[in-house]
């Protein structure tokens, strides 16, 4: 059974991909954005240094979340395997692909820790010509939904998904069941991979518990002052959620 969402402060709600080659650029990050961010993703990039989990050690030493986006799939045995053991770490989120129900269903009863697995539905950067070119048939939309009925039947917390989709998938699983949207892009569509990206407030509007957003803070002139902007965007956006 999916367990409920994590009990996020207003803060807590930007989750900033931390996508860096190694462990000094991760706490130059994490030193620059100071208490704008209390909730990092560490991922693939990371991984190849070696020293994936000192970062993650260092984060929660600083009292930051985690969240490990290594997008785990494999035959259930060994994704289970990697579960139970990433299950000693303090870490938050963690996601697993969610193509294969027996997979998310071993790595829900690995999951005996307070770790909250996503599954990742359709990656933000891929459109229906994307999927159509890999063999699968219909639109974003229904393959989304229909992948997180399955990771909410086989006992996943919940989804990575685009915002684009935040709104069905609420519709379709009800409340309690966690919804995680990357490609966040404050400013609109911004020319890059990012295919199927939104801005912050429809995001949580739609029923989104948090976002991810890397490029748009990363890239800003001043990094602390765009998470900071968006801070307080979630802030309105959510506090207007709860008024209506």
């Amino acid at each position: 059974m999916s367990r409920a969402p994590l009990d996020l402060a207003p803060e807590e709600r930007l989750i900033f991909a931390l996508d860096v080659p190694g462990r000094v650029q991760a706490l130059e990050w994490v030193e620059r954005l100071g208490d704008s961010v209390r909730f990092y993703k560490i991922g693939m990039e990371l991984l190849a240094s070696g020293e994936y989990f000192q970062v993650l050690d260092d984060l929660a030493a600083r009292g930051k979340r985690v969240f490990v986006d290594l997008k785990f799939f494999d035959i259930p045995a060994t994704v289970a395997g990697v579960v139970r053991g990433l299950g000693r770490w303090p870490v938050s989120y963690c996601t697993i692909h969610g193509w294969h129900p027996a997979m998310m269903q071993a790595a829900a009863e690995a999951n005996a820790g307070d770790m909250r697995l996503l599954a990742v539905t359709v990656l933000t950067s891929m459109d229906g010509h994307d999927l159509r070119s890999m063999g699968i048939s219909g639109e974003p939309e229904a393959i989304v939904v229909d992948r997180a009925l399955k990771a909410q039947a086989a006992g996943i917390d919940g989804v990575i998904a685009s915002g684009l989709e935040a709104g069905p998938i609420r519709r379709a699983t009800g409340a309690g069941f966690s919804i995680v949207c990357p490609g966040i892009r404050p400013g609109g569509p911004a020319g890059d991979d990012q295919k199927r990206s939104v801005g912050v407030a429809r995001a949580f509007a739609d029923g989104a518990d948090a976002i991810v957003v890397g490029r748009p803070i990363r890239q800003a002139p001043d990094p602390r002052a765009a998470a900071a902007a968006i801070q307080s965007e979630i802030l309105t956006s959510i506090s207007s959620k709860s008024n209506t």
